[in-house]
């Protein structure tokens, strides 16, 4: 009887301590918090015809022909800047930046158009807010409509995934917009 008793107590126990084991829970996914400075503006004054504003921790590169790549080597992205002369050809430059946004219809959730108009500077364009896993989230173009046209986009150095890429995107796309309302024609105004 005694070798019964401790044989229950023993299992009593075990089972016991078995038993009582916190139960095991999976922890949902964690997202990496990005902050970001607030950014700082410097006029990028070039030999170009026209000059802006840029992020004051982005590097930029002149190439040829009035084209610069800015880039945020924190964040893996880049933004293209190409300018044009307009030579009776307005039509063609905006059906052209039209297309090249509209390209990204296949991936994009939404494309949002914001239209600039700055009477004062001779600066009308459009700023183009793309919305999901499309390869640019932001475009844009400005003209004077007689001279000048310039066009700009944003790519990251990653496969687009809007949720992971959004505070970075979002940042980039603030200092776009600034870029585009900060252009001034230098010549042939």
């Amino acid at each position: 009887m005694r070798n019964k008793v401790v044989g229950l107590l023993t299992v009593f126990l075990l089972l016991t301590f078995v038993g009582c084991k916190n139960e095991v829970l999976p922890k949902p996914a964690g997202q990496l918090r990005l902050d970001y400075e607030v950014a700082k503006y410097a006029t990028f004054s070039n030999p170009c015809p026209f000059t802006f504003e840029m992020n004051e921790k982005a590097k930029i590169k002149a190439t040829q022909n009035c084209e610069f790549t800015i880039h945020y080597p924190k964040m893996k992205a880049t933004i293209y800047l190409t300018y044009k002369t307009v030579n009776n050809d307005i039509d063609k430059l905006l059906r052209d930046a039209q297309k090249l946004t509209y390209e990204h219809v296949i991936k994009a959730d939404d494309i949002l158009e914001q239209p600039f108009i700055n009477n004062d500077k001779k600066v009308y364009g459009m700023f183009y807010r793309v919305s999901g896993n499309a390869a640019t989230n932001a475009q844009f173009y400005a003209t004077d409509s007689v001279k000048h046209f310039v066009t700009g986009s944003v790519y990251f150095y990653a496969k687009p995934n809007f949720d992971s890429i959004m505070p970075a995107a979002d940042y980039i796309r603030n200092d776009m917009q600034h870029l585009i309302e900060s252009i001034q024609w230098t010549q042939g105004r």
